[in-house]
């Protein structure tokens, strides 16, 4: 069985981090917390679970402050968790049996990381993460926001998730003061910073400037292809946002230069018709996208519900306004199969059953 050291780096979590050890009994064998500057409880509660608690001078990276963590670590194998994730009991069985049969060939375990949910817990994003890996390669983090670990060697992908369950939001302007500070320095971003970057943009409503470093990630050539696609996807909608459709459909269309079609993109694509009542062209996309393979192990982001739920909703919705009632009535079934209890499937459900009666 092989030894585990838990790294984390922590501020001002007195309201998570206790939920997060607590889902982690007797998983570990010790357990690291970096502090990198709480004014409030946190040192109390991670007292409560450890000894090992270090305090790091923030400098804006967060790469910097990871690398410190598992400097301190002294196990074979190495996972870090943030303090506003957790494990579920089913999960946390996955990890104990994972711990006691791991090859100690493996040098890096990839983990499921979910982080966004429907109303009714249905996970609707995830991705894989680098979670698990051997001291002993000294793995390095690298960048100074939305930071990976570097890593090779044999890598395997687990059947183990971790729920982020975020209690609070971080400051707005938090990364992208980062980023701006690291430009105004004359430094240039990787081609992962100048993704994350445009992302942190989005998310800030700066729509312009998003869609100007979506471009120099695109254009660099370097991004990894499923940064690519994600690029493209959230550049279209930076588009929408400025209501220049013309521009999100080629931001749309363009991401079929790096791979064949995803359901995020069809399913996208397929709004972008439906939005101004061609049902007819957006009955194409949301089909193309019912008849893909969701991709197994890919270790992109993956909006689950464009794998199975949405384009069914919609196409129920399409055929509906097409006036062809026996597919719409098939695909909102469809939908339902996905999400039994869903609102809008049992309105439609009821809104069919309403038709037929007056037929």
């Amino acid at each position: 069985m092989i030894t585990i050291s838990l790294c984390m780096i922590v501020k001002n979590e007195e309201d998570t981090l206790e939920r997060c050890l607590s889902s982690v009994p007797g998983i570990f064998d010790e357990i690291i917390i970096v502090d990198t500057g709480s004014i409030d409880q946190t040192k109390e509660v991670a007292r409560k679970f450890t000894d090992k608690i270090y305090d790091f001078e923030w400098i804006d990276d967060f790469s910097a402050a990871r690398n410190y963590s598992y400097d301190q670590a002294s196990m074979e194998y190495i996972m870090w968790l943030d303090a506003d994730d957790v494990v579920s009991p089913e999960d946390r069985t996955k990890l104990k049996d994972l711990k006691e049969t791991l090859d100690s060939g493996v040098d890096v375990v990839m983990m499921k990381y979910n982080t966004g949910f429907d109303a009714e817990g249905n996970v609707t994003f995830s991705y894989y993460r680098e979670r698990l890996s051997k001291r002993s390669r000294n793995f390095k983090w690298c960048e100074p926001v939305h930071e990976l670990l570097e890593k090779g060697g044999r890598i395997i992908n687990a059947d183990i998730a971790i729920t982020h369950q975020k209690a609070h939001s971080p400051a707005t302007d938090r990364n992208i003061r980062i980023y701006e500070r690291i430009i105004s320095e004359g430094k240039e971003l990787s081609p992962r910073g100048l993704y994350y970057y445009a992302r942190e943009l989005e998310n800030n409503r700066r729509y312009e400037d998003a869609i100007k470093y979506f471009g120099r990630f695109l254009d660099s050539g370097k991004g990894w292809v499923e940064d690519n696609i994600c690029a493209c996807y959230e550049m279209a909608n930076c588009y929408s946002a400025i209501n220049d459709r013309k521009s999100s459909l080629r931001a749309m269309l363009r991401s079929f230069e790096f791979a064949t079609p995803r359901a995020e993109i069809c399913c996208q694509i397929g709004y972008h018709y439906k939005n101004v009542s061609d049902y007819a062209s957006a009955l194409f996309w949301f089909e193309l996208a019912t008849r893909l393979k969701k991709p197994e192990n890919n270790w992109g982001f993956i909006r689950n519900d464009c794998w199975g739920y949405t384009p069914c909703i919609e196409l129920a919705v399409c055929y509906d306004k097409l006036g062809n009632i026996e597919e719409a009535i098939k695909y909102n079934n469809m939908a339902g199969e996905h999400k039994p209890n869903n609102p809008s499937v049992l309105y439609n459900k009821k809104y069919f059953e309403g038709v037929q009666k007056k037929a």
